[in-house]
């Protein structure tokens, strides 16, 4: 071999190794902790980490000098910023005030069960809330269990089948969802409350067949991939390709579709649907009491109840709203 050849073979073997050895540092700092755990929090509160979403979008405004502090069921995201700017307009001493989060319910509960401290990555965030929202059994569970008063039933919602614009797969009704090959986002049962509803629709719409296909069998096979912020992962893995469908709240769909998102949404009929109530009541160690209570006053309002049903939510009859 000549001189030249040794010289261009070493500096391409240099250059493979130098590549290698960048690319395997870069590999090992992709997730956290990046520290090796030698920076984590002293104190931790429940811990709760969401690679694809841990930009943080379900925790708004400043907590440090809230007067109002909000913990609503993630689905409910979308409608929050026009419910505070009207309440702020009827309570202008509390704009830049109000600090809320919109994580799933489970999760919320989970973080009041933790001294109302959630750790993300190496952040620990302890607030006190002043108001929880939810369905309303999850509601009632807290009252009953000496946790909260003031409950207040304020919106129903029904579900929908999630869809990439244009329905490329040909989805059209829950049975396809066992369909082999179509791809699955769905909420996980264990936090996200929205799963009971669908494992009832799924059942009217099938039997204990379809269920078992869509949560046990496809679970286990990769095609039903769970959640753990549905009302962002769903349509974000629908519109990256990774998931041909989910079911979600109607809500998040008209939402979707309203943004110019790529997603359309499958109604389910009646006989097959599920009806979530929502409702909220004042934490017991509120320590904005007042205020709370007139933001769940507020929730019944004509203002209020008129940009929920922007968003593809329904008032409640008057008979229910006091079950």
């Amino acid at each position: 071999m000549s001189m030249y050849r040794r010289l261009l073979t070493t500096l391409l073997l240099m250059t493979a190794g130098a590549a290698l050895a960048a690319v395997q540092q870069a590999s090992a700092q992709q997730g956290p902790p990046w520290s090796r755990g030698a920076n984590d929090p002293a104190a931790q509160g429940y811990v709760f980490q969401v690679p694809d979403v841990d930009n943080v979008p379900d925790l708004h405004g400043n907590p440090c000098d809230a007067r109002l502090v909000l913990f609503i069921g993630g689905n409910q995201f979308f409608v929050l910023p026009r419910l505070i700017a009207a309440f702020e307009q009827q309570h202008p001493e509390l704009k830049g005030h109000i600090f809320y989060e919109t994580l799933p319910p489970g999760i919320l509960r989970r973080q009041i069960a933790h001294d109302d401290t959630l750790t993300l990555g190496n952040l620990t965030l302890r607030v006190h809330p002043d108001v929880y929202e939810a369905g309303l059994r999850a509601v009632r569970q807290m009252q009953t269990a000496g946790q909260l008063h003031g409950v207040v039933a304020y919106a129903t919602n029904d579900l929908a089948i999630m869809v990439a614009k244009g329905n490329p797969r040909g989805i059209h009704s829950l049975a396809d969802l066992a369909r082999p090959g179509i791809r699955l986002s769905m909420p996980n049962p264990q936090w996200e409350g929205v799963a009971n509803q669908i494992a009832a629709s799924l059942r009217k719409a099938g039997g204990e067949s379809l269920y078992h296909a869509v949560y046990q069998a496809k679970v286990q096979s990769g095609q039903t991939v769970l959640t753990e912020i549905h009302h962002r992962q769903t349509p974000m893995r629908i519109m990256s390709g990774q998931a041909d469908a989910g079911v979600t709240w109607a809500s998040e769909v008209r939402f979707q579709e309203s943004i110019g998102n790529p997603i359309q949404g499958l109604a389910i009929p009646a006989a097959q649907n599920a009806t979530a109530i929502y409702a909220g009541g004042a934490l017991n160690h509120a320590p904005h009491p007042a205020v709370a209570a007139a933001w769940l006053a507020f929730l019944k309002t004509p203002q209020a109840q008129a940009i929920y049903h922007q968003y593809g939510f329904r008032s409640l009859p008057a008979a229910a709203s006091q079950k």
